[in-house]
Formats: C-alpha cells, structure tokens, sequence
C-alpha cells in the first residue's frame, strides 16, 4: 500500500514566541493545514527558532512557499522553501558524519 503524501514546507527564522498555532494561522491562508510543529531543543524545551507546515495538497504549499518567504511573522523575516526528506540533506551522513580520520583515543 502507498504512503500519502505530505506537503510540507519549512520554516525558518522564527520568533522565539512563536507558536504552532501562529503558524497555522499565518499559513491557513493559503490552504487546509493538516499540521504546524515548531522544532523545540529536546533539554531546554526552547524553540530553536524553525518548524514545519504541512498542507493537504501541493498548490497550497507551493503558493504559502512563494508568497511567504521573506515576509514578516511575530517581528521576524521568515525563511520559507519546501521540506527536504529526513537524511536527504546531502551531507556524508548523520549528525555531521561524513569521514573522518585521524586515531581516536579509545577502543572499544
């Protein structure tokens, strides 16, 4: 069976104060927002200033992309462009991996 599919933008440069509900809102105007989350640090609980918005279908996403990117939200210029997919970054690897070299000072 297929995996729906989601259409989610991120969202960068946000406020410390804003909410999943302020970007709900301040994305609904483009379309039915199926979620918001803001990314919050996992020890202190504080935004880390970026989230997602999930829409129900493309044309809504790519029109919030377009028309809010750059724009202002709780005092902030955002960063709006489509979610890449979790480990498509491009990097080596996760959490900064890629090769590395050198002798570590413990075995294992």
């Amino acid at each position: 069976m297929a995996a729906e599919v989601e259409y989610s933008c991120f969202v960068g440069g946000l406020a410390w104060a804003t909410t999943d509900r302020t970007l709900a809102d301040a994305f609904g105007t483009y379309g039915k927002v199926l979620d918001s989350k803001i990314i919050n640090d996992r020890e202190t609980g504080r935004s880390r200033g970026f989230g997602f918005v999930t829409f129900k279908d493309e044309k809504c996403m790519r029109d919030a992309i377009v028309r809010m990117n750059g724009q202002e939200l709780d005092d902030r210029n955002i960063t709006v462009n489509e979610a890449q997919a979790r480990g498509s970054g491009g990097s080596g690897g996760g959490y900064g991996g890629g090769r590395r070299e050198g002798g570590g000072c413990c075995k294992f």
